[in-house]
């Protein structure tokens, strides 16, 4: 477990002093951030659609379970009258 002190220095070494300039092309993500970050949104949209199709799916199947056992009882119904 790490200490507050120890954490401050991580973030104080982290820091670099006044007067260095910080090259922008080494603390950006890039061409390979994005690639990334766009790959995981596709997967993400792709996996929604798929979650959907599959919830549909389900309803559908128990909408017919309930109109079968309906028919049913009402046939047994049908046959005791």
């Amino acid at each position: 477990m790490l200490h507050l002190p120890s954490v401050a220095l991580l973030f104080a070494a982290a820091t670099p002093p006044p007067g260095e300039e910080i090259d922008p092309n080494l603390v950006t993500p890039g061409v390979v951030g994005f690639l990334l970050t766009s790959g995981l949104a596709v997967a993400v949209v792709l996996l929604v659609i798929d979650m959907t199709r599959r919830i549909r799916r389900i309803r559908y199947r128990a909408e017919v379970t309930e109109r079968l056992d309906a028919e049913e009882a009402a046939a047994e119904r049908a046959e005791k009258d």
